[in-house]
This record gives structure tokens, sequence and C-alpha cells, in this order.
């Protein structure tokens, strides 16, 4: 048996049971000893029973989808890994429909059918328990000097398949494409990250990477542990309390691309109505029935249609942004040295992990320790 922390909708309770230990079944897969899990809004959605399904007839899920892992056992046709590497794993799984054509392309981030599973969310069980068997071809090599924070991975990717979305839209403007560096594509653009939370701060990180003039627009006022990251990291942090959005767009200039990580509608849509021309606006959190929208729609879509702008949404990642992750995190871990392990504000063992699920501690991002 091993341990885990897990989620009971039918009894409300969060609890650190006994599950039994997995077992490689197929040649093709990996048994992992997790490392670290962190902990995220989705999670405590969970825990709030807002969303989340237990695989099969069980009657809890285990919980975690951001996770760090040693690879203990692979199975006979298992190449690529051997015992001692760390990966990380991804999220979400294809859907069984042969009719897919994202699935089945290996793009289950895109899922038409909507019945895809995903692990410690919808129908699988996630990654807070001590073993779990994976599938090799799930999984992405992590360099050993990655180790304290490659737990970051997952919630990066969300930046990364935005970026990603973001440039292919723009390709739309060959103008604007070629003159590009393939090194720097966002050079001679602003970039607004909505939310200073971790999701907000590595993609500001991998804005200013890519070149973007990077200014990140949270609530709390300066100065505060969000805004001394992004300011190490060479961004302008602004408080929604002391700076009215009007006063950002006078502040900012020209907005090229907003990315949304902070589940605010109504500031999101303010931001919105001041996205400049051929501008993109990325949301990549739900809003809460708390804060409805409240837009006029007409004006809203005159000024979508007459400036060229575009509205995408995003979630989840597909294989080549948690590569592009992982090599990411390596970039900022040499650029910034001090700054990226700051975005880790504790590690709890799990005997914890439940007061850290239902509170919402201070500070930027926690983790559960595994092992």
């Amino acid at each position: 048996m091993v341990k885990a922390i897990a989620v009971f909708p039918r009894t409300k309770e969060i609890r650190l049971i006994e599950h039994p230990e997995p077992h490689i079944t197929q040649p093709t897969q990996v048994k992992l000893r997790i490392l670290e899990v962190g902990v995220c809004g989705t999670d405590r959605h969970i825990c709030a029973l807002a969303f989340g399904n237990p695989p099969g007839e069980s009657e809890y899920l285990i919980l975690g989808h951001e996770a760090l892992a040693e690879v203990v056992e692979v199975g006979e046709a298992v190449t690529q890994f051997r015992p001692g590497d760390l990966v990380v794993p991804e999220v979400r799984r294809p859907c069984s429909d042969p009719a897919c054509r994202a699935c089945q392309a290996a793009h289950q981030d895109f899922c038409y059918t909507g019945t895809y599973t995903e692990r410690g969310i919808q129908n699988l069980h996630g990654y807070m328990t001590n073993m779990v068997v994976d599938e090799a071809s799930y999984l992405h090599p992590v360099p050993s000097e990655l180790r304290e924070v490659a737990v970051l991975t997952e919630p990066l990717t969300i930046a990364e398949k935005a970026l990603v979305q973001a440039l292919q839209i723009q390709a739309r403007l060959p103008w604007r494409t070629n003159a590009a560096s393939s090194d720097e594509p966002g050079r001679g653009l602003r970039a607004v990250v909505l939310g200073a939370g971790p999701i907000g701060l590595l993609g500001a990180m991998l804005f200013v990477t890519a070149g973007f003039e990077t200014y990140v627009y949270s609530r709390a006022q300066a100065p505060n542990e969000k805004s001394t990251i992004v300011e190490a990291i060479g961004a302008t942090y602004l408080s929604s309390e002391t700076t009215s959005v009007e006063q950002l767009k006078e502040r900012v200039g020209h907005i090229d691309l907003v990315y949304e990580a902070m589940d605010a509608a109504p500031l999101a849509i303010d931001v919105l109505r001041n996205l400049h021309r051929n501008g993109i606006f990325i949301f990549t959190s739900g809003t809460s029935p708390d804060h409805p929208f409240n837009i006029d729609t007409a004006a809203a879509t005159q000024h979508l249609t007459s400036k060229n702008q575009a509205i995408i949404g995003t979630v989840n990642a597909g294989p080549a942004t948690f590569q592009s992750a992982i090599e990411h995190l390596g970039i900022f871990q040499q650029r910034w040295p001090q700054v990226l392990p700051a975005l880790i504000t504790h590690r709890y063992p799990m005997e914890q992990a439940k007061e850290v699920l239902l509170a919402k501690p201070g500070g930027i991002k926690h983790i559960v320790s595994i092992a």
C-alpha cells in the first residue's frame, strides 16, 4: 500500500489514505516515485467540489497534477528512461474516439470530444501519492540541475502554449513575422500579464525571455515579494489598487498582448478595451460566477473587428509545450538563479497537504513533498 491525498465527493472529505501500490502491467509503462506535487487553484476547486471526478467506480480521487518524479522501474519496451531519471508527467490523456483528430495526433490538449481524462482532475487518479505507474510516452526527462524547480514545469506550460498560439496568430502579419528575431519574437512588442500568481510570474519570465517589454498588473501594492520578482526579471510591476486601467494604458502605451492569469473577469474586460490594433488577448482561467462579465457586446464586437484583434482561450498543454517549458526553466535558472527558486514559498509534508488545499496560504507557490 502507498499513501495518498484524496477527495471523497460523496462524503465531502479530504483525507490522507492508503491506496493499493501500482505495478507495471504493460511493457511500455514506467513506475515512478513521486517527489513533489504543486498545489494550484484547480486542486482547491476540486476540493470545494466545483468539479473533478474519480476514476471508474472509485469513491475517491487522488489529487495532484503538477508533479516531479523519479523513475524506479521500467517496462521491457522502455528504452528512453532508466531508474534514477527525473521526469515530469503530462496531465491530459487522449479520448478514445477515433474520429477525434486532435487526440489521434497526440494533441489531446485540443480534444474535440471533451471526453479526455486528466490526472488528478478527470477520471484518473493524480500524483499526490508515493508511487504511480504511467506510460513512458507521457513523461518528459528533466536535467538533474533543475531538481529544485522542475515542479514548476506544468504551470509554465500554460504560458508556453499561450505564446506559441500568439505567435502563430501573429503570423498573419507578415511584415511583423519577417522582422521578428527567432530568438526574441516579441522584440518591439508590449505584453501585459494580469495576475502575479505562479502562472502569471512564469508567464512574465517567458515573455521577457522572448523579448517583450513586459508589465505585470496585479492587485497588491508594491513593494511585495511578487513585485520584487517582477522587477528582478526586468519587467514592470503595477498595482490595480493604485493604477487604474486608464493609467495602465497611459503607462504601457500600445498593448500588443494580454496574458490573463488572475480569474478576475471585470478587470480583464476593462483591460481588453485597451488592447491595441492587431492585439491578442489570451484567457487562461475560467471566470467565477461571483464575478460575471459585464460587457457591452456591441462595443466589444466593434473593437474586435475594426482593430483586427483576437481573443483566445487556452488550457492544459501538449507534449511540445512540456518539453519547451523544461528548456525554458533551464534558461530562467541561468538568467535569474536567485529569482526562480523564490517562486516556491514553502514545501509541506503530506500530513499537512489538507490544510494547504483547503486554505490559501500567503506567498506564491506551495508544494507538497512526497518523497
